[in-house]
């Protein structure tokens, strides 16, 4: 632990520069502290030794003392805390967040299946377009994780120096804490000194003389105690406020180093594994890719023998059928003779109906040339 000074009128402090103490035992240190009495008793013999020369130097008539007493721890706290704001203000407390809930979109945007089939028109475009565009997609996804990882190594580097800055404030601070308590301690002894001692004699010392000047020493040794025990309270409270800090610190600071925990699993494990993923997820695309090619070549290829084979078939009967057959049909030369047939007796049918006809017409000839010979013959015989 630092060694610590008490000042009556402390000057500017660099608290940047304060010496580092054992963290291993600051929070027992700490608890102990805390559950101890603000007594003398309750220090170590050398700290005793300069509380106790300290208080031989406490002048409480000194106003400027009253002000100034116990500032020193409080105005390194103040001071340390402004260095602190100063150096995490402009950081955006969200950003690592927002960079791991990037990385999850990313790896979910990352599409392992590709473009679906289209039919056997994309015998060999299909599969070739879906594998090109699963390669464009990790591309992209592969930049958009290099930057992210990027931005969450600077983020993680930042959290480990705030992570630094919160041990050197959490260390700061009990020493504020234990310099604050010697402070308190010394007024405390101080104190009893004046109220069992000083102002006793002073009160009897007035009502022995009834001089005003004793008196009003009397008075003012009163009214001065009385501004240094608010002095003291106020220190007290600046105490407790320290005492509060040290929790307050640890929670911020173990929020930033599971946070850095986070980030280091996302870098080291979970970056490569969605990687290692993707490749695989792809290798497994590519294969897809090709099984699907050397299918659909292959339905190609058994659905063009099924046809040339049914057109073999066909044009193998077909043309067996063919050889076997005649130059003429029987059924031609049936046909062929039957309208032959048909012929022949249609003109024979022809040929008997005109003789007849003509045997008929030879009678009606012969009848009307007796008519007609009849007629003359009458005639001429009248």
């Amino acid at each position: 632990m630092e060694e610590i000074k008490l000042e009556l009128f402390p000057g500017e402090t660099n608290v940047n520069q304060a010496a580092p103490v054992d963290t291993s035992m600051v929070d027992t240190v700490y608890k102990a502290e805390s559950e101890n009495p603000l007594t003398l008793a309750s220090l170590p013999d050398n700290q005793q030794a300069v509380v106790k020369e300290f208080m031989d130097k406490i002048d409480i008539k000194d106003s400027n003392l009253i002000i100034t007493y116990g500032s020193s721890p409080q105005n390194k706290i103040a001071q340390f805390s402004d260095s602190v704001l100063e150096s995490v203000k402009t950081k955006d407390l969200g950003e690592a967040g927002k960079l791991l809930s990037a990385l999850v979109v990313e790896i979910k945007s990352f599409d392992t299946e590709g473009e679906e089939k289209k039919g056997l028109a994309k015998l060999f475009s299909g599969p070739k377009k879906s594998y090109d565009k699963m390669m464009a997609d990790y591309s992209k996804v592969e930049t958009n994780i290099s930057r992210i990882t990027t931005g969450l190594e600077t983020q993680q580097r930042q959290l480990l120096k705030d992570i630094e800055i919160f041990d050197h404030m959490y260390e700061n601070n009990y020493n504020y804490f234990k310099e604050l308590s010697m402070y308190i301690i010394a007024g405390n002894e101080k104190m009893k000194e004046i109220n069992s001692v000083t102002l006793p004699a002073l009160k009897a010392k007035a009502e022995a003389s009834g001089s005003e000047l004793d008196a009003q020493e009397y008075n003012d040794m009163a009214n001065a105690a009385n501004r240094f025990e608010k002095k003291l309270h106020d220190l007290t409270l600046s105490r407790t406020i320290s005492l509060q800090m040290a929790p307050q610190i640890r929670l911020i600071q173990n929020n930033d180093a599971q946070l850095v925990d986070k980030i280091q699993s996302s870098i080291v494990n979970s970056i490569p594994l969605w990687k290692n993923q993707m490749v695989i997820g792809m290798g497994l695309a590519n294969s897809k890719a090709a099984l699907e090619t050397q299918k659909q070549v292959t339905d190609m290829t058994n659905e063009l023998l099924r046809k040339n084979s049914e057109m073999l078939k066909q044009g193998s009967l077909e043309v067996a059928k063919e050889g076997e057959k005649g130059i003429v049909s029987i059924e031609t030369i049936q046909k062929t003779n039957q309208d032959l047939l048909d012929t022949i007796y249609g003109i024979i049918e022809i040929q008997e109906k005109g003789k007849a006809d003509r045997q008929a017409a030879s009678l009606e000839l012969e009848r009307i040339e007796n008519e007609l010979k009849t007629a003359l013959l009458q005639t001429k015989g009248r």
